[in-house]
């Protein structure tokens, strides 16, 4: 079939990746930073346009386009933006989120219509914001897209017709993964008047063709593309280990939390992705290592030197608050101080393993709704630590798979482009990611016994923090 291009914008740079369509083989890669201000689509545009100058998307056949996610592009009658995207986990969006709960009957109601309950970061809870802080730009929206929808718009030429994908769309807040539609009312809530929103395109439904004859697929958010990319399915859960966490999984239904934590996602392939999110990863570990004066491979080192347990030391790693378990005005705090575990070794092991707990916590979540974990892949920085490479698979119950680094949200919109471009009922079979794989073994009872000190202090410090005991971690896979 050729070559396809995948392209994905973050919040600071656009990676470009150009694979085989049959094989998945990558041939050429292209990068550049968003030179404008980051909340400024035509720095998007731009920073793309960078990143394919010496030749990357010659000869290509399609484009598919990951972006970040729950951004807000508001457009008027003329297809202009009316003010700079709104974009991330804005603070100032937490009061407007909170009175959309309100305003539609609370957190029950949002769940069962959307399978979310607004939060700072969701469009819907930007369109709140909007209307009752720049009311006149809000009376201009006509239409509302996300970033990924307003770059495949411009690669097409600027349309009539606006689209978007499940994957995108289930995290804006007015449509539902469950239902597979819109509820375009909770749009009208937010803004005060119903703005037109893009169609929802199939996992492999083209979204048109560029001026050129270049097909375009229909991208999604870089949750998604990264998962695609990874070609994670049933039974595998993603664990990202950024400065927060966030823990996904392949479901074969859409879940209803009407306590918020889990967050109902669409995939890209036509399955769905609950995602349970922490406040709290890797600033954890820097933090302590900044107290230990050294750095993260530093902070690993240590840890390794102390036997699992910390000689009874436990971190709740709870330093920016804590959305799971909903904890939001708590601190981090240390348990079981002694004489002779007060070595910096013992706090560096304590800190690996809180901030793992933290993310075993949240990925019982997800299996106490019947979501089945076999394999963890890891993703960030911290993922390539020793000490956290080898303490993950018994304190998640799991099978821990590390990736080697590569752009896995461009890798999964080129694979979106290549399935798209071949017009069949399944993706392409490319080969999975090359990756590191960790087994718990004769350390999976060491890493529950581990765990279990872990709940039971949490228990003790926050008693009820959870609404049930968390399932116990599951038998290593293979």
């Amino acid at each position: 079939m050729g070559i396809v291009a995948g392209v994905d914008s973050s919040a600071e740079y656009t990676s470009i990746v150009v694979c085989d369509a049959d094989t998945g083989a990558v041939v050429r890669h292209g990068h550049a930073e968003h030179t404008g201000e980051r909340d400024d689509p035509q720095s998007w545009l731009l920073s793309l346009g960078k990143a394919a100058s010496t030749g990357q998307l010659a000869d290509v056949r399609a484009i598919g386009v990951s972006a970040q996610q729950q951004g807000v592009v508001a457009l008027d009658a003329a297809g202009a933006p009316v003010g700079p995207a709104l974009l991330g986990n804005d603070p100032r969006m937490q009061t407007s989120a909170a009175d959309l709960v309100e305003a539609f009957g609370g957190r029950v109601a949002w769940a069962q219509a959307v399978g979310t309950v607004p939060q700072a970061a969701h469009p819907v809870a930007k369109l709140r914001w909007l209307a009752r802080e720049q009311p006149e730009a809000a009376r201009q929206v006509a239409e509302v897209l996300q970033p990924h929808d307003w770059l495949v718009w411009q690669l097409l030429g600027r349309p009539a017709r606006r689209v978007t994908d499940r994957g995108d769309a289930s995290g804006t807040g007015y449509w539902s993964a469950a239902g597979e539609s819109y509820r375009a009312e909770l749009a009208e809530l937010a803004l005060g008047h119903r703005p037109g929103l893009p169609d929802v395109l199939g996992p492999a439904e083209p979204a048109g063709q560029t001026p050129e004859g270049l097909l375009i697929s229909a991208g999604t958010g870089q949750t998604m593309a990264a998962a695609f990319g990874l070609g994670i399915g049933l039974g595998d859960a993603v664990i990202s280990l950024g400065a927060t966490g966030s823990v996904c999984a392949v479901h074969h239904e859409a879940l209803t939390d009407p306590s918020g934590t889990i967050t109902s996602y669409a995939d890209a392939t036509g399955m769905h992705l609950p995602v349970v999110r922490t406040l709290n990863a890797t600033r954890v570990l820097r933090g302590t290592a900044e107290m230990l004066g050294t750095d993260l491979d530093g902070l690993s080192e240590l840890a390794l030197r102390s036997t699992p347990g910390a000689s009874g030391m436990v971190m709740l790693p709870y330093l920016e608050g804590e959305q799971t378990p909903d904890l939001p005005h708590t601190a981090g705090s240390l348990h079981g101080l002694r004489r002779e575990s007060m070595k910096p070794e013992f706090l560096a092991r304590a800190a690996v393993e809180g901030m793992l707990c933290g993310l075993a916590d949240a990925l019982d979540v997800l299996r106490g709704r019947g979501v089945q974990v076999q394999r963890v892949f890891l993703l960030g920085k911290a993922a390539g630590l020793d000490a956290v490479r080898t303490a993950a698979p018994g304190l998640l119950g799991a099978q821990v798979v590390v990736p080697e680094p590569a752009d896995y949200a461009a890798i999964g919109a080129a694979r979106q482009a290549a399935w798209a471009l071949s017009g069949s009922g399944a993706p392409p079979a490319w080969p999975a990611a090359a990756c590191r794989i960790f087994e718990a073994g004769d350390e999976l009872a060491v890493g529950q016994a581990v765990r279990q000190q872990y709940t039971t202090v949490r228990e003790e410090a926050y008693p009820g923090a959870f609404p049930a005991e968390p399932h116990s971690g599951q038998q290593p896979h293979g």
